[in-house]
């Protein structure tokens, strides 16, 4: 057994997520208990950033403790290297998926400027099949949807820190490649988890890069784009347009000028819900629970030096 059976959900906070993740935790074999008596900790409500440290410190003996999202950007500086950290790396990359293959076709069949439309517009619209795509990312969201996209014949290139191939694409290259990467692609597609180093990594320079046709996708992060930058593109006509179900803020004030655009659509952080999030993490919980509790090595490890 790699760490006892005590294991604590914090904070109750969510009424709903708590009950769902204790009740994980049990069916896994272990015991619910507070912080002070804890091995672990569950955390069951990711907008309580605030309540972390001092759980943890009245949790000493809690020595993984198991965060619900995959993004772990407003805690990386709070997590202590000296515990074992896992998240929700890989549990909605299924959900995610399914909003960037929704969002491409969106885009190339210019579905933002019909849905305003008022009267008959101009034909207009293109193919996804045998698109040339481009990546930022490559993990399992990454991994997930180019499953998904093998159908449809696509020419897919990921862009990651390493240039360890991505299972499904045709070719993988480094960040420092990414300006090459982008060149000559129908969309590029924002995957990332966020990080000081991915922090505004689509800015003016990356923009340009792109063809004047393409589409930007972001499910990433809305730090990811410099929103200026962005904006700049549109006025000038140099991106096609740009479907962003991410934006800093969240939510998008409604003056803001990304509204104003009919190239571009805005969906509020939908690629998942929690109708649909919530009963993967606690498949995910009670999985990790189950391993933890066996010896076994837990699913969605944190690089707490890497911030993701």
């Amino acid at each position: 057994m790699a760490g006892g059976s005590r294991i604590a959900v914090e904070p109750p906070s969510r009424p709903v997520m708590h009950a769902a993740l204790v009740e994980a935790v049990e069916r896994a074999g272990a015991t619910v208990v507070g912080p002070a008596d804890a091995d672990a900790i569950v955390w069951a409500d990711p907008a309580a950033v605030d309540r972390l440290e001092p759980i943890l410190a009245a949790a000493p003996g809690a020595r993984w403790i198991q965060l619900p999202y995959a993004g772990i950007e407003t805690m990386a500086d709070k997590l202590d290297p000296s515990r074992l950290w896992t998240c929700g790396k890989g549990v909605y990359a299924p959900d995610c998926a399914e909003w960037i293959m929704a969002a491409l076709l969106t885009a190339f069949r210019d579905m933002p400027t019909f849905a305003r439309a008022t009267s008959w517009p101009r034909q207009r619209g293109r193919n996804l099949l045998g698109a040339r795509l481009t990546v930022l990312g490559g993990g399992g969201l990454a991994e997930s949807f180019l499953e998904l996209i093998e159908p449809w014949g696509c020419e897919v290139t990921c862009v990651r820190r390493r240039a360890t191939p991505v299972p499904g694409a045709h070719r993988t290259v480094t960040t420092a490649e990414r300006f090459d990467a982008v060149r000559g692609a129908d969309a590029v597609i924002v995957c990332l988890a966020l990080t000081p180093e991915t922090t505004g990594i689509v800015d003016a320079e990356l923009l340009a890069a792109m063809p004047d046709d393409a589409w930007l996708i972001n499910v990433g992060r809305g730090k990811h784009v410099v929103d200026d930058d962005l904006l700049a593109a549109l006025a000038a006509g140099t991106v096609a347009g740009a479907v962003l179900d991410v934006t800093d803020p969240e939510p998008l004030p409604d003056d803001h000028p990304f509204w104003r655009h009919d190239n571009v659509l805005i969906t509020p952080h939908v690629g998942n819900t929690p109708e649909m999030g919530l009963p993967r993490l606690v498949a995910r919980v009670e999985e990790n629970v189950r391993r933890w509790l066996a010896g076994e090595t837990l699913l969605g490890p944190v690089d707490v030096a890497a911030g993701y």
